[in-house]
């Protein structure tokens, strides 16, 4: 063979891989096949767009973490769930969301879907589930759930929810970034959809996107997908073997977030500038009786609502923090804050709170840090 051929197809012939911890970082987009039948057979792997060895491993793992039977991998967390939304829904349908949702999935609601022909209904967070059944109609198909809440870390009975709703042939999704799949799973207590955004706790270093719609419904898996074939998303090998790292570390990192988290939320709670804290793992939460039911642990989420203070003070707090970046992700390790009032002007149903919103992640720096951080907002709010 010419030298110009020998550089194309030397270096490449396979051989036996040495054993290493991680599955390998495979790289492709064209597969071979063994044969001219093969180029048909759809139950061979015939294109990289599925995922190769790595990508294949972070869905195994993350089936056991979620208990299901079928993992999909999206490019983000958003992605997810639009995805998993385009993969059940049809034009005529109905989906009903929760009122706390990610604003993003609201965008996408009022936006996209609603020019296919698919109508949304918001509903109350603290609807039981009967007063919501009331709300389904014939077209209803999805309710969309989210525990806690965004921005606002409302409850809601998936239990009992998703009970009813599969009792009326109603399917249910959740965004369960949260708990990670760790503190919470969905599927075990009746949910269809389990949706993560692993660009938080998974991944859980703020360098990665990626997100997960878990099922246990093969009929709903097979329109996953379908809809992942269709509309062409995939993710990269790099992208899944950055998850599947910091899946390792999850159980450890996890309880760490929620330590700090607590204790944090605890010294707010005491502080004269603050009217209250919205964590549901809090004793005097309103949710806190489903999420100790429910739920096996917290993250390092939540927010704070202050005593009435003008919106300037509000980001002088913000503007004089050191140590918790502003920032709209969370999930990593370290910590962030940001003012909320200017989402909630979306949501439909109002929210009537006494002060400005804050949204706290704490991350794993010292408490003593992050209090002596805090106290230098406080005295910019108080100037």
């Amino acid at each position: 063979m010419d030298e110009e051929t020998r550089l194309i197809r030397k270096g490449a012939t396979n051989h036996t891989l040495a054993k290493t911890v991680n599955p390998p970082i495979q790289r492709g987009s064209t597969v071979l096949l063994p044969n001219a039948a093969s180029l048909y057979d759809d139950d061979q792997l015939t294109y990289g767009i599925t995922g190769l060895a790595t990508p294949h491993a972070l869905q195994q793992a993350l089936a056991d973490l979620e208990g299901a039977e079928d993992v999909t991998l999206y490019p983000s967390g958003l992605a997810a769930i639009t995805g998993a939304l385009l993969a059940v829904l049809k034009a005529g349908d109905e989906v009903l969301v929760v009122d706390s949702a990610y604003k993003p999935t609201r965008r996408f609601c009022d936006r996209l879907l609603a020019r296919f022909g698919v109508s949304t209904t918001y509903y109350d967070p603290a609807l039981d589930a009967d007063a919501l059944m009331a709300l389904a109609t014939p077209r209803t198909r999805l309710i969309v759930l989210e525990a806690p809440g965004s921005l606002t870390f409302e409850m809601q009975d998936i239990p009992a929810i998703a009970q009813a709703a599969t009792a009326r042939g109603i399917m249910t999704l959740i965004d369960n970034t949260w708990a990670a799949g760790f503190y919470f799973k969905p599927l075990a207590h009746g949910v269809t959809l389990s949706v993560q955004a692993l660009t938080k706790y998974v991944g859980g270093h703020s360098d990665c996107f990626m997100g997960s719609v878990a099922t246990s419904d093969k009929a709903v898996a097979a329109l996953l997908g379908e809809a992942m074939w269709d509309i062409g998303w995939s993710v990269s090998p790099d992208d899944a073997y950055t998850m599947l790292r910091g899946l390792r570390t999850l159980a450890t990192r996890l309880p760490r977030h929620q330590e700090n988290g607590l204790a944090v939320a605890r010294w707010l709670q005491a502080r004269p500038e603050v009217s209250r804290v919205l964590h549901p793992a809090l004793p005097d939460d309103p949710g806190h009786a489903i999420w100790k039911r429910d739920f096996t642990g917290a993250c390092g989420l939540f927010g704070v609502v202050l005593k009435p203070c003008a919106q300037s003070a509000a980001k002088a707090f913000l503007d004089r923090l050191e140590l918790f970046g502003l920032g709209f992700s969370w999930g990593g390790y370290e910590s962030l804050a940001l003012h909320c009032d200017p989402q909630l002007k979306f949501r439909t149903i109002p929210v009537n709170l006494e002060g400005p919103l804050l949204r706290f992640h704490v991350g794993l720096e010292s408490v003593e840090d992050l209090k002596a951080d805090l106290e230098r907002g406080f005295a910019a709010l108080n100037a």
